[in-house]
């Protein structure tokens, strides 16, 4: 006697959300954290060889980099919360009924997911603006067409390091907003009917 294959739509819709609550977990756990590390690595990097002179910093880089760093800070709630997500698919998981969520427990976690990521985006949207700002006032403030080059304070000047600090929240900003996608598409995953 030969079975028949079980076919895609014999899973129930239980086992579906569970799927997706641990693919979509697991990736958005595993591309925050590398964006994380590298991004926390490069402002640790930037803020030990800063200069801490008054005169050769500008206000919108440090202020730039508070907020960074901020987001930052923020993002290791945001991979907490991936992290999460595979337990709930774990928990929906379960052969019994009990140890299961409930659907507005669930919901309750997916807001607080939204939050999350919505004040890091926002904190890196501060930080990079202010970032972007000095940058620009530095290049304002350089002479044109080569009048004046002896001349210039090297505060004016445009380093590698600060545009490695614009990667550094740029990859935070792409972190947040790989987690606020995985969120809002969990989110309706969830409330889609039946």
């Amino acid at each position: 006697m030969s079975q028949k294959p079980r076919s895609q739509s014999s899973s129930s819709p239980l086992e579906e959300i569970a799927q997706a609550f641990r693919l979509t977990g697991w990736i958005s756990f595993w591309s925050q954290l590398v964006l994380g590390v590298i991004a926390s690595g490069i402002l640790v990097f930037a803020s030990l060889i800063r200069n801490t002179n008054a005169n050769q910093t500008a206000v919108g880089t440090g202020l730039g980099i508070f907020f960074a760093v901020a987001a930052v800070i923020n993002l290791a709630g945001s991979i907490f919360w991936a992290f999460r997500y595979t337990r709930i698919a774990r928990q929906l998981q379960s052969s019994n009924p009990n140890n299961r969520p409930r659907k507005a427990e669930t919901m309750v976690l997916l807001r607080t997911g939204l939050i999350v990521n919505l004040v890091g985006l926002i904190l890196a949207l501060v930080g990079a603006e202010a970032i972007v700002g000095a940058l620009l006032a530095k290049a304002l403030t350089l002479p044109q067409q080569g009048s004046g080059l002896l001349q210039i304070n090297p505060s004016q000047i445009i380093s590698a390091l600060d545009i490695v600090v614009v990667q550094a929240n740029t990859q935070t900003l792409v972190a947040h907003f790989i987690g606020l996608m995985g969120t809002i598409w969990l989110l309706n995953r969830v409330t889609k009917p039946q």
